[in-house]
């Protein structure tokens, strides 16, 4: 069936601007990482991408390993693209990613500029189109110097290949430092993508008053804790969990009974609130003034919908706040 986006998908979203930029992002972005590979049913995708664009998400966050296999999910949008989305381009911002391992040998990771730029002209090849709006380095790179990475950005923008940069797991100190490279270029590097949820704040310590002080905007992955700050967990650990099947990301064994003690007083403040765990989680993090976007996952339709629900409800009180804070200070 031919696809027709809700006429009023503007109306169910908040845009926020990117830092100094004049770009916009949704409140609420959508992340492929999960659920767009080859091994993952066509439809199902499909129907997510089309539940997104009708809520007004906008963006949609990839990364060249995204898969499995590796680049898989590139194509699957790229597929969605094509069928159901190929006269909405102008109101879609496409995101990718390259730093981690992507194709065997020496130039198929990290951050030197054959790598950035192999990966980028891959990138469109798979997703069908002449340039993404925002290119990322996916990591630091200790073995690249940080300049060559820098300045590969830079090419990538020039060629016209991306309209914007960014770059994700930067600490405080290699943000600087990349600003000032990409400053000097002329480059419009806009956006930082770390992670930060209830469970890991360790962005405000530094890197989120780098970000501000250099005007830059900020998307935030796994802001749910790799599913952690969702109902999921509220009677335990399920057997079809990540935590369950002993992931690289989410190990059953971290998972205390103080852990899970948290989880259900967080769920009551939600409940108070009026939302679920996971609203509340998002919520939370868009609370900062420096966070632009969330980015969520989905398997469901369902979720992307209860997750753009939060737009209603994003202000906390004081005490709400400090109560978080104090389920957040209980035994490890």
């Amino acid at each position: 069936m031919t696809y027709i986006p809700a006429e009023n998908r503007y109306e169910k979203m908040k845009y926020n601007q990117v830092g100094q930029s004049g770009l916009k992002l949704p409140a609420v972005s959508l992340g492929l990482w999960h659920n767009f590979g080859h091994v993952d049913e066509f439809a199902n995708s499909r129907k997510l991408i089309q539940t997104a664009f009708d809520s007004g998400i906008t963006h949609f966050d990839l990364a060249n390993n995204y898969g499995p296999p590796p680049g898989s999910a590139e194509k699957t949008l790229g597929r969605i693209l094509n069928q159901d989305l190929n006269g909405y381009r102008d109101e879609l911002v496409i995101s990718t990613k390259a730093g981690y391992g992507m194709w065997p040998g020496p130039y198929g990771d990290g951050g030197s500029r054959k790598y950035l730029i192999s990966s980028i002209d891959q990138s469109l090849k798979r997703l069908g189109l002449e340039y993404v709006d925002i290119f990322y380095h996916h990591r630091p790179d200790q073995e690249t110097p940080l300049e060559e990475s820098m300045q590969a950005l830079d090419t990538i923008v020039k060629q016209g290949k991306a309209l914007y940069v960014g770059i994700s797991n930067y600490g405080p100190d290699e943000t600087e430092r990349a600003y000032k490279i990409l400053t000097e270029l002329g480059t419009p590097f806009i956006i930082h993508q770390p992670a930060y949820s209830i469970f890991n704040r360790t962005i405000e310590d530094k890197l989120l008053k780098v970000i501000k002080d250099k005007g830059l905007g900020t998307i935030v992955f796994t802001p749910l804790a790799q599913g952690l700050l969702t109902d999921k967990y509220l009677d335990g650990i399920p057997a079809d969990s990540r935590a369950a099947s002993s992931s690289q990301f989410l190990n059953g064994s971290d998972i205390t009974e103080a852990k899970l003690n948290k989880i259900k007083k967080l769920n009551e403040i939600a409940n108070k609130r009026g939302q679920s765990l996971a609203q509340m989680a998002l919520a939370w993090v868009l609370r900062r003034e420096e966070i632009t976007s969330v980015l969520v996952g989905a398997s469901k339709p369902a979720q992307i919908k209860e997750n753009v629900q939060i737009i209603g409800n994003l202000s906390f009180s004081e005490e709400e706040l400090n109560e978080i804070d104090k389920i957040l200070e209980l035994g490890a």
